[in-house]
């Protein structure tokens, strides 16, 4: 039987309250803290009131490739490489930092969350550590972003550069646009109406 320190059992459980409060999946937990299943629930109910969501993990390179995550994706990795080439750091912790540091960087999409989630990011770094993808510079801008490593990309143009048609045109911005507008218009029509 080992002994099991007491020092590092805490190490772990800091660890996984750290990524908890940032969002992770019990999967990325189960992956990146030896603390047992039964312990990460437990973890898991008592900070959040809530059981951990179930389902499986991303697993496709194709949701980075498109137009709004990838723009995320790319900050995301942009910050991570930094922090591996100058902060000294690595694995799950230069992660949590270049999450962090993501955060305050990017506005949150429609529903009030980031796009990239933790879990996201987490996997986006083993897609790259697996060179399933890798980042190429735009030609116009000469900023880097996240593509497929076996796409050609020789005149990439990134979508900040070259933006989709539909961009930003979801259903809910469609609706905030009408609430917005819609006492302007009303107001208009009554003045046209006295006139």
């Amino acid at each position: 039987m080992t002994k099991k320190s007491v020092v590092n059992e805490a190490q772990e459980i800091g660890l996984a309250i750290e990524l908890i409060k940032l969002g992770a999946r019990l999967q990325l937990l189960e992956t990146e803290t030896s603390l047992s299943r039964e312990r990460l629930l437990k973890l898991y109910k008592e900070l959040k009131g809530v059981s951990p969501p179930k389902g499986m993990l991303p697993f496709s390179t194709d949701w980075f490739i498109t137009w709004q995550p990838n723009i995320h994706s790319s900050l995301f990795m942009g910050i991570y490489n930094y922090l591996l080439d100058n902060a000294g750091i690595k694995g799950i912790e230069a992660v949590m930092k270049a999450y962090k540091l993501y955060l305050e960087q990017a506005e949150p999409g429609a529903d009030g969350e980031p796009v990239l989630s933790l879990t996201r990011a987490w996997t986006l770094v083993r897609f790259f550590e697996s060179k399933m993808l890798c980042t190429t510079s735009c030609t116009e801008c000469g900023g880097n972003f996240v593509v497929h490593r076996l796409d050609l990309h020789d005149h990439y143009t990134c979508g900040l550069c070259h933006l989709p048609s539909r961009a930003g045109k979801t259903k809910k911005a469609k609706a905030e646009a009408e609430m917005r507008y819609r006492p302007v218009a009303q107001a208009a029509g009554a003045s046209m109406a006295m006139a």
